[in-house]
């Protein structure tokens, strides 16, 4: 419990990693600048918000962090998915929008008396939800009341860019809201129909383990691209960040077959399947990276520093 209280923790005090929360096909994105003032919120400093939207994150004893990465085409991508046991990660999976009333949990306390609405999206492990005080967009939210949606309509998303509405996607884990719409990297909501239409509750490409569900994720500064998804030359201090999060959290066999890739480590006994061929990939997409800096003289230099945050109190 500890490790993964400081695991959080670490994770919010770093401006360069990014959260979502959700499910596959739909989830709120928490991501900020490496210079934007951002307010703690929440217990144990486990929530953080800036002008433009927040997350807040729990530490549950039954939270299960699976750390991985897959081959991509031309490179590779990588995540902390925090998982829950299937049962504990069901929530309300309303159908139909419904108003809920006061947004009591909201993580300013400023937005406490903002009604919150549920969309309808009936979506087992998260609900996605829009409050407002406005007295145009509440009408706006009222007038669907008892249908279903699945995707956001254009009158939500004109709310939002116009600052009238917010969004708050909530789960078992916490929440993440959207309060001002803007450029990135910045809060972000997204449904997609087509890929919700699937009902999986995560990528057929990510390795986690049966009975887990990963109802959200952390998402470190990637070695190779910065938080908009453009290149950047390779960055070994990025690099060994992750690595060092993937022998403590990552499968210990997907780990063995990557290191034996790689030369530095006897052949894993796990028979070779999907997963090991995808961690064989990823090794060789890795050392290509690594050599070609070893002959370059070390890409990005090690000791680069983020810019500190702002805190306000």
């Amino acid at each position: 419990m500890d490790d993964v209280h400081e695991l959080l923790a670490a994770a919010l005090s770093d401006p360069e990693t990014g959260w979502s929360l959700g499910t596959f096909g739909a989830a709120g994105e928490f991501r900020r600048r490496p210079d934007e003032p951002v307010r703690t919120s929440g217990a144990g400093g486990l929530g953080l918000r800036t002008r433009r939207g927040g997350i807040r994150i729990a530490a549950r004893p039954d939270l299960v962090p699976v750390a991985y990465e897959t081959p991509v085409p031309g490179g590779w991508s990588h995540a902390v998915a925090l998982c829950l046991p299937a049962a504990s990660a069901r929530g309300a999976a309303r159908g139909v929008a419904t108003e809920l009333g006061p947004d009591r949990d909201a993580l300013d306390p400023a937005h406490a008396g903002r009604i919150l609405f549920d969309l309808g999206f009936g979506l087992p492990h998260l609900d996605i939800c829009a409050r407002s005080d406005d007295p145009a967009a509440l009408a706006r939210l009222r007038a669907g009341l008892g249908t279903g949606a699945r995707e956001f309509g254009p009158p939500v998303l004109a709310d939002l860019e116009a600052g009238r509405l917010g969004l708050v996607l909530t789960g078992a884990l916490g929440r993440v809201e959207v309060d001002a719409a803007g450029p990135p990297p910045g809060p972000r909501a997204y449904a997609v129909a087509q890929v919700l239409r699937l009902r999986r509750s995560h990528a057929a490409t990510a390795p986690i383990p049966p009975g887990l569900v990963p109802c959200a994720h952390l998402h470190p500064a990637h070695p190779e691209r910065d938080a908009t998804g453009a290149p950047l030359p390779f960055c070994r201090r990025r690099h060994a960040a992750f690595q060092a999060l993937l022998a403590r959290w990552g499968d210990p066999d997907l780990l063995a077959a990557k290191r034996h890739r790689l030369g530095l480590g006897p052949r894993p006994g796990r028979a070779p399947d999907r997963w090991t061929r995808a961690a064989e990939r990823v090794a060789d997409a890795q050392a290509a990276r690594l050599n070609h800096c070893s002959v370059a003289s070390g890409g990005v230099p090690e000791g680069e520093v983020p810019a500190r945050p702002v805190i306000d109190s």
